[in-house]
């Protein structure tokens, strides 16, 4: 559609500076990608135009790196109500009740200001799940920082958590389960991956598309203010030594106000009022009511002076590119303006009806009368840049001969060392900052299970059903091949919703890569997707929703590739599930699953060793779900006392943590043939369980008739951490070193 058939071109609002090759470049658009939106538009665009061009074709909105990529992850299943393409994912949970998730980045704001960065990341994830009608009922967050040495990491870490807490806390939502990692890739670039899970009826989800010509676009919550501006397009770049300027780009939220507009759209969402519905988070104003037209096949009239402001002289441009938090647009049927309208007062929310839809199917936007923006919108969707990026594939190490890796002088020591780590040291000091028993639902705090759990009520007389849930990935095994890290991921996500008893049943993804224009780069994120969607494939665990993070590097250097995987499952009946912890003596101690003691990219090597080589662990998914399905069958026929997957660290970090959790000691024995002994206790091979159970021989036995590997090691019991021959040490001195790591640093002075 040209210039000669629009009916209103736009005025060139006064001050309004030349388009230029310069502006052009800092609105993020490529001389090519420029070029086409000249052509869509048949003129030069105005400063508003270019800006939502720039919006809407940066790479964290348009994924045009990574679309092709994206097709090719399974989403389908007969539980998955709304798979990718909506504000968030929907799988149905029974009873007529539908569990709404998803998981996003707030990467680059989070760096540059942690706490806002944090807190706003956090209040997106809400709205994308309460947008479709879920009141949410957990958060979960996925945190890497660098390393501990670096000068601005405890500076980082502090803010995040404050961050993360401090807007989780005010809206009244568990924060239940996540992991915090450290590693010197992240020095310039940290990740913090938030995600929220919410329940709704099966039968009322709100989405996004637009319907009706001339119904009423009416604005809720906040008002509009300069906080955000660019921040997607920030977010769609690397950093460097200006990083620092950047601050003016991280919005600015208010939980108190969240808090608000969530109760007010559950109410207005119980009424007959709402055609569709939108948050505005990445590119504000501009995506949410372009997504909402565009979806709908329908135009948009946007009266931006109707737009409320919180600060004065605002533009246009500002108004449409402004990340201010707090807002959702709402196409409402005729006539139920004023019914709305009473019910955001009521919450002390704006409300304002700053337009309608057309039948044009263009973005018409309008300034005290005079037209500011006029942009066709399909071909905004059609021909946005979509790039089959060059990619090189990572080769597959050499497997790592464990019996070349030197075992330890001083196995004390070095459980010791290891248990004291960054990586593997108790993260109660953050988790103590959330809010994890709000709400009272809480089944299975953080630390206590390898998938936090979540009670859900059914309606039935008796009993409650629960809600899984974890966040997963081994970025260290996706550096060395992402193929098999990929699959691993997605395999942990499987047995940490499968220990604790639940069903897997669907995953949502956040893809953090570095610069997707090195092909190094783009393989990683290739051999990644390739990885998961096997996985996913043979799990019967469809991707519903997720997020692409891309371009986080720092002068060049990248980080670790993380496809962090958040995971939902469920379990019909709470009471059947079971934590990691050892509470009592004398249950048996069984391993599920084979050990071949794979010391490559191990935490034993790196930790101890100093050397992160080899080949990651391969993963067999096959075994995978024999072994989970037989653990999780015996978890749910009540014959599970306590279960453990097995991952950093393997098997004797395994058993520590449940001995730690439950304030019960354990003796072990190392099988015959089991060696090395460090490989054995320390390798991480996959799909394997640590279960506690009061009968091992029935348990064993049905292993045996099932096909799964299991062997008896020993008992719980004492106050003491054994293995035969080995290892003798009180569980409190572990817990000293354990528990004492993350304080102490960051207590520390700067």
């Amino acid at each position: 559609m040209t210039i000669a058939e629009e009916k209103n071109p736009p005025v060139k609002l006064p001050n309004e500076p030349a388009i230029t090759p310069q502006i052009v470049a800092e609105h993020g658009l490529a001389p090519d990608e420029y070029e086409r939106l000249l052509k869509i538009m048949g003129r030069t665009p105005t400063m508003v135009e270019l800006g939502i061009f720039s919006a809407m074709w940066n790479e964290h909105c348009s994924y045009k790196s990574s679309k092709v990529w994206l097709k090719k992850l399974p989403t389908k299943a007969p539980w998955v109500i709304q798979g990718p393409g909506e504000n968030a994912g929907v799988i149905d949970i029974g009873d007529g009740q539908a569990a709404i998730f998803k998981m996003e980045s707030h990467n680059h704001p989070s760096y540059i200001e942690p706490y806002q960065g944090a807190a706003t990341g956090v209040g997106g994830i809400m709205r994308d799940v309460f947008t479709m009608g879920a009141r949410p009922v957990a958060n979960l967050n996925a945190l890497r920082f660098g390393d501990p040495e670096h000068p601005k990491t405890r500076h980082l870490v502090s803010g995040v958590v404050a961050g993360i807490g401090g807007y989780g806390n005010c809206m009244g939502i568990p924060t239940v389960g996540g992991e915090t990692n450290f590693h010197p890739a992240y020095n310039g670039n940290i990740l913090v991956n938030a995600m929220t899970v919410g329940v709704a009826p099966s039968d009322r989800i709100f989405y996004a598309a637009a319907a009706g010509i001339g119904n009423p676009l009416v604005y809720v919550g906040s008002k509009t203010g300069r906080d955000g501006i660019h921040g997607a397009t920030m977010s769609s770049t690397e950093f460097n030594e200006d990083s620092e300027s950047k601050r003016p780009t991280v919005q600015v939220g208010d939980p108190f106000v969240e808090k608000l507009l969530l109760e007010a759209c559950l109410e207005l969402m119980a009424t007959d009022a709402i055609v569709a519905i939108q948050d505005m988070g990445a590119a504000g104003l501009t995506s949410s009511s372009f997504e909402m037209a565009a979806k709908g096949g329908l135009g948009v009239v946007v009266e931006l002076d109707k737009v409320p402001m919180r600060e004065t002289g605002m533009t246009p441009y500002e108004l449409m590119l402004s990340e201010s938090q707090e807002r959702m647009l709402i196409v409402l049927k005729p006539g139920r303006e004023e019914l709305a309208r009473k019910i955001f007062e009521k919450w002390e929310l704006d409300f304002a009806v700053i337009g309608h839809l057309t039948d044009t199917e263009r973005m018409v936007l309008s300034w005290h009368g005079d037209i500011v923006g006029n942009i066709p919108i399909p071909p905004l969707v059609t021909e946005a840049p979509m790039y089959e990026r060059p990619w090189t594939l990572t080769p597959l190490p050499t497997e790592l001969d464990a019996a070349k890796v030197p075992a330890p002088k001083d196995w004390k020591a070095s459980l010791l060392a290891l248990m004291g780590s960054p990586n593997l040291a108790s993260k109660a000091w953050i988790w103590k900052q959330y809010d994890h028993l709000i709400l009272g639902n809480t089944a299975i705090r953080p630390q206590d299970g390898d998938a936090a759990l979540v009670r859900v009520a059914n309606g039935k007389a008796a009993g409650h059903k629960g809600l899984a849930m974890t966040s997963d990935c081994t970025p260290r095994y996706v550096q060395a091949h992402p193929e098999t890290g990929g699959r691993q991921a997605v395999a942990e996500a499987w047995r940490n919703i499968t220990a604790v008893g639940a069903r897997p049943l669907a995953v949502t993804d956040n893809m953090n890569f570095g610069n997707p224009q090195k092909p190094e780069i783009m393989g990683q994120f290739a051999g990644a997707i390739m990885g998961m969607a096997e996985a996913c494939t043979v799990l019967d665990f469809p991707v519903v929703s997720g997020n692409v993070s891309l371009y986080n590097e720092t002068n060049g250097r990248p980080i670790l590739p993380t496809p962090t995987i958040g995971a939902v499952g469920v379990i019909d009946d709470i009471a059947t599930a079971v934590g990691a912890r050892l509470t009592q003596a004398g249950l048996a101690l069984v391993l599920i699953g084979d050990t071949k003691g794979w010391l490559g990219q191990s935490i034993y090597l790196r930790e101890l060793c100093g050397r992160e080589e080899g080949a990651p662990p391969p993963v067999d998914l096959a075994v995978e779900r024999r072994n989970g399905d037989f653990v999780r069958g015996e978890i749910v026929g009540r014959r599970v006392a306590a279960c453990h997957d097995l991952s950093d660290g393997g098997l004797l970090v395994a058993l520590t943590e449940m001995c730690l959790s439950g304030g019960t000691g354990a003796t072990i024995k190392l099988p015959k043939g089991a060696a090395p002994p460090h490989a054995w206790l320390y390798g991480e091979d996959q799909g394997r369980y640590l279960v506690a159970t009061t009968d091992g021989e029935a348990l064993i036995e049905a292993a045996r008739k099932a096909g799964v590997p299991a062997v008896h090691l020993g008992y719980s019991g004492g106050v003491n951490l054994a293995v035969e021959g080995l290892l003798d040490v009180a569980l409190e001195e572990i817990r000293a070193v354990h528990e004492a790591w993350l304080p102490d640093y960051m207590n520390a002075a700067v």
